[in-house]
């Protein structure tokens, strides 16, 4: 496993300020997040200017790529034209693993399964691999619906957020039947009552996840996903929960 972060830790910076900014706090690994509401990287940018994109993701200051984070929902305009210029991207610059929502709850099951499978076909076809982000209000909130449409849908997988089964639950859910699909991890530390807390105040048991991890031959990124917060040092917590998790490995 490695340590990685998420260029959403500085999402109001522009793509290469944030490198910069993750490689003077000492990271070696990024997941580059693509959202059409940021000021990163868009879907419609790679759509726009392919080469463009790939030259702004390869300017990292060093850091390997460990994966793409895309925020799109399937209304948007030309969403799957989108999606499959993100996997040449993907392909251009080395990167295996994309991680998208899942659809929100009330969608039909069924019109889920058919849309997973078609950005999983389109992903394959470039070398990529897909996997939903555990997330609350949408399907991927509920271990058991997960392990189903990761069943119905080959080469479907997991992004992991621990987060998702603590805040909001009296007690932290269950969620170690779907640790086997899992093919990327966001880690943060929270609580019952508030999503993100400072770095060891919160409910995350950092060390029986990555032996759990382990267990199922997990063996890519473990993902800082830390966003500022009132008055805390937001690059001191990036610091030390990198320092805790390479601790751990």
């Amino acid at each position: 496993m490695i340590v990685a972060a998420s260029t959403g830790c500085f999402s109001e910076l522009p793509l290469p300020e944030t490198m910069r900014q993750l490689e003077d706090l000492e990271y070696t690994s990024v997941t580059i997040v693509i959202d059409e509401q940021g000021c990163q990287l868009r879907p419609s940018d790679v759509v726009r200017d392919l080469e463009r994109a790939r030259q702004l993701c390869r300017d990292t200051h060093r850091l390997n790529i460990a994966s793409f984070w895309i925020e799109m929902e399937p209304a948007e305009e030309d969403y799957y034209e989108k999606f499959a210029a993100i996997c040449k991207l993907a392909k251009a610059t080395k990167v295996v693993t994309l991680t998208m929502p899942s659809g929100e709850l009330g969608i039909p099951f069924n019109e889920e399964v058919e849309r997973l499978r078609k950005l999983v076909g389109i992903a394959k076809l470039e070398g990529a691999r897909l996997s939903i982000r555990t997330q609350a209000g949408r399907l991927a909130e509920d271990p058991d619906t997960l392990t189903v449409l990761c069943d119905n849908v080959d080469g479907l997988g997991v992004t992991l957020d621990p987060s998702n089964f603590i805040f909001g639950h009296e007690r932290p859910r269950d969620y170690e039947k779907i640790l086997k699909y899992v093919y990327h991890v966001l880690l943060r530390d929270t609580r019952s009552d508030q999503f993100q807390v400072r770095v060891g105040q919160g409910k995350v048991e950092f060390g029986r996840l990555v032996n759990q991890l382990r267990r199922h031959q997990y063996q890519q990124a473990l993902c800082v996903d830390v966003h500022p917060m009132p008055d805390v040092d937001h690059r001191a917590e990036m610091r030390k929960l990198r320092l805790l998790l390479e601790s751990l490995l």
